[in-house]
């Protein structure tokens, strides 16, 4: 999927309901970006993770724990497509949303750990891009952003005990030495609740601006630069 646009985003509705993409699809580009990319990259560290949400929530999908699976699976592939369409952007020489420059950027930096890619990347896809798919799921099947409020907590905390995960798996234990590390008072200062719980704020905000695109616009590219903000501080070198 394209950049938010507005012609998209706050066209009329009034044509028949898109049907929901297929998971699989956005599953099979992301196996093809692990194979592409080294593991060191920072990009390709943010779509290991990405990738297991993911196909888990593609499972339980399949495995019938959404009540609604035509709005689980087009709320799922329209967040996903927003971080394809910023790879894509970044591997054409074109400008990816703010929110995913600092990532692309330090992709390659030596003084950035996995856990800081890892987070930033969740923070710019959960800090603008769940937003937006949330609007474009609305628009897609004609519902509004309560009708998708069960999907969205239930892919939310999928995220979270993922981020918990990677958490475990990436930082070091409490000794002395770490809990004096600059990594783990950077990275306590951001919490991927807090962020879910902004980009719910965030859908209503938008779907009451549907018919103010240019101030919908706005709002989205604050909503924009912000979370890039909040990404170049959570890759600040730390070694």
């Amino acid at each position: 999927m394209a950049q938010f646009e507005q012609t998209e985003q706050f066209a009329d509705r009034a044509g028949p309901v898109m049907a929901p993409p297929d998971v699989t699809t956005v599953i099979g580009r992301m196996r093809d970006f692990r194979s592409s990319w080294p593991p060191p990259d920072g990009v390709a560290v943010f779509n290991r993770v990405y990738l297991t949400v993911t196909e888990t929530i593609g499972r339980q999908i399949t495995e019938g724990a959404f009540p609604d699976r035509a709005a689980a699976s087009a709320l799922d592939v329209r967040f996903a497509e927003r971080y394809l369409a910023a790879v894509d952007a970044a591997e054409a020489g074109r400008r990816p949303p703010d929110c995913w420059r600092p990532l692309f950027q330090y992709r390659h930096h030596p003084g950035v750990r996995p856990l800081q890619f890892a987070l930033a990347g969740i923070n710019a896809h959960v800090g603008h891009d769940l937003a937006l798919a949330v609007v474009d799921t609305c628009h897609a099947l004609r519902c509004a952003p309560p009708d998708l409020r069960e999907e969205f907590d239930r892919v939310g905390d999928l995220l979270v005990l993922l981020e918990e995960q990677i958490r475990e798996d990436l930082m070091p234990g409490p000794d002395l030495l770490e809990v004096a590390d600059p990594l783990t008072h950077l990275l306590g200062s951001w919490s991927l609740e807090r962020a879910r719980e902004a980009a719910w704020s965030a859908a209503r905000v938008l779907w009451r601006l549907r018919d103010l695109p240019l101030l919908a616009e706005e709002f989205r590219q604050r909503m924009d630069a912000g979370a890039g903000l909040v990404g170049r501080c959570l890759l600040t070198p730390c070694r």
